[in-house]
């Protein structure tokens, strides 16, 4: 039997932390909330949760170190999970309210407000999995997730020519327009939905990334 992996939710003052505490020890994991950077550095795997403003939540997670224990964790193949705006912080750059704030820039890319009738975005939606997704493993094509966002990416510009690299794959919802739902690149993967709030489905999702660490 595997060992109990170990996962820490960094809590940089912007995400719902005890939920999602909640969610990952029910998929297994043995958890850990804080922003210790040696902790962070250490744990088989990486939460990055988010709500708010994309500007608030990237002033707080540079206050508290996180762009840099995220970077080092990837650049040595260490598995970081972003979730909402803990996934919108991951693109190049965020633009609210007409104001642009560079983002990590793990991918290319802009967060923009939602092409919609009706925003925020709120409540289940169905996604298209990417081909071959280990994160949607076992999971129902119509099954549902629960978002809450108001911004998201539109437009994936990330191409992989070199043969030997394994292209991300990308799935997409669509709420008045297709955006960005979640990404497995390499050691990163994230989430623009709450797996941490949709039951059943959001379980086995967090279930399949533990397996992964």
């Amino acid at each position: 039997m595997s060992a109990t992996k170990r996962v820490v939710v960094f809590d940089y003052g912007f995400g719902n932390v005890r939920s999602a505490e909640r969610a990952l020890a029910r998929a297994g994991a043995d958890v850990e909330i804080t922003r210790d950077f040696d902790t962070a550095m250490n744990a088989d795997g990486l939460l990055v949760p988010g709500v708010g403003a994309f500007a608030a939540c990237m002033k707080g997670l540079k206050e508290a170190r996180g762009d840099w224990i995220i970077d080092r964790r990837l650049s040595g193949g260490r598995p970081v999970m972003g979730i909402c705006v803990g996934m919108q912080i991951l693109f190049a750059r965020g633009i609210e309210h007409g104001i642009e704030t560079e983002g990590m820039d793990e991918w290319p890319g802009s967060v923009e407000p939602l092409q919609a009738d009706i925003v925020p975005h709120m409540g289940w939606n169905t996604v298209a999995a990417a081909a071959g997704s280990e994160l949607f493993a076992g999971l129902d094509a119509d099954a549902r997730f629960y978002f809450v966002h108001s911004y998201a990416v539109h437009d994936w510009s990330l191409q992989v020519d070199n043969p030997v690299m394994r292209a991300p794959k990308v799935t997409w919802s669509t709420h008045g327009k297709p955006f960005v739902a979640a990404v497995e690149n390499g050691a990163l993967w994230a989430t623009q939905f709450h797996p941490e709030k949709s039951g059943d489905a959001g379980a086995q999702l967090l279930t399949n990334w533990i397996g992964t660490l």
